[in-house]
């Protein structure tokens, strides 16, 4: 973008990491970013962690640059735009990373036509790793897609969707951190009942889950023949298999995120 400014109303930790992303990925400097939030709390940290300008007026923000990240509470998301939709300049690039908000739902909001992606990330993104959703609406050029795009693959990985699977990827990846810190947890127990010391299970049972994925991202195997690459015939892999298996493993999990995109689904306006 020619005039390389972009403002954030909402200082949360998404909105964070979102920033010091593409500070260290070279996409903005600190003086080209600008940081919206009503306590001065949140501005000074932002202002002290990432040489951001800050500033408690909305208006303010949303005029600031050609592109503006809403990252606020749902439930505070129409007040939000009442008060800036009219010092949006026209070519904006509107990114909403407001969890159950659809483009219909934020178009009917600005009241005129705004070039608008939708993205859902998660938590990760935090350390760079991100797995991030998008979806435009019918105003976005191909080259401010490429952009957003270019943006979260700052914060990990970032894959275009059309709207109607945002449900899935809220429920699959936007929920499922939860369910691998559970399953590291667990994993954990099991190392510490066996004699690991606790905090050397967690790293063991951590590293094996980021290696693991990593093997499925960059090998191009799938799980399954990964699976089977470490199950030795008689050994311990496929007795431990053996009781997940018997527990239901693969049957919770997917009841799990299935029931996580039902409620994606009733919680979407």
């Amino acid at each position: 973008m020619e005039d390389k400014r972009i403002a954030f109303i909402g200082a949360g930790n998404m909105a964070s990491a979102i920033i010091r992303g593409i500070i260290s990925q070279g996409l903005f400097l600190g003086n080209q970013i600008m940081v919206s939030a009503p306590s001065q709390s949140s501005r000074d940290r932002m202002a002290a962690d990432f040489g951001v300008k800050t500033t408690a007026d909305n208006c303010q923000a949303a005029a600031f640059g050609r592109v503006l990240v809403l990252a606020v509470k749902p439930k505070v998301l129409d007040e939000v735009i009442l008060q800036i939709r009219d010092a949006l300049a026209e070519d904006t690039l509107i990114i909403s990373i407001v969890a159950g908000k659809s483009l219909k739902t934020l178009e009917g909001a600005f009241g005129r036509p705004v070039s608008l992606v939708r993205v859902m990330p998660n938590t990760p993104a935090m350390v760079g790793e991100a797995m991030s959703a998008l979806t435009p609406n019918g105003e976005l050029s191909k080259e401010n897609m490429a952009f957003a795009v270019r943006l979260f693959e700052a914060l990990g990985r970032a894959e275009v969707v059309p709207e109607n699977l945002m449900d899935a990827v809220t429920g699959l990846s936007g929920s499922s951190p939860a369910y691998i810190y559970m399953l590291i947890e667990a994993m954990a127990d099991a190392g510490v009942a066996s004699g690991l010391p606790r905090s050397q299970a967690y790293t063991f049972a951590a590293q094996a889950v980021l290696g693991s994925a990593k093997m499925v991202l960059e090998t191009g195997f799938v799980p399954g023949q990964l699976k089977d690459q470490v199950t030795s015939p008689g050994g311990t892999t496929i007795a431990g298999l053996k009781a997940l298996e018997e527990g239901g493993f693969r049957g919770l999990v997917m009841d799990g995120i299935l029931a996580a995109v039902k409620k994606s689904e009733e919680m979407k306006g």
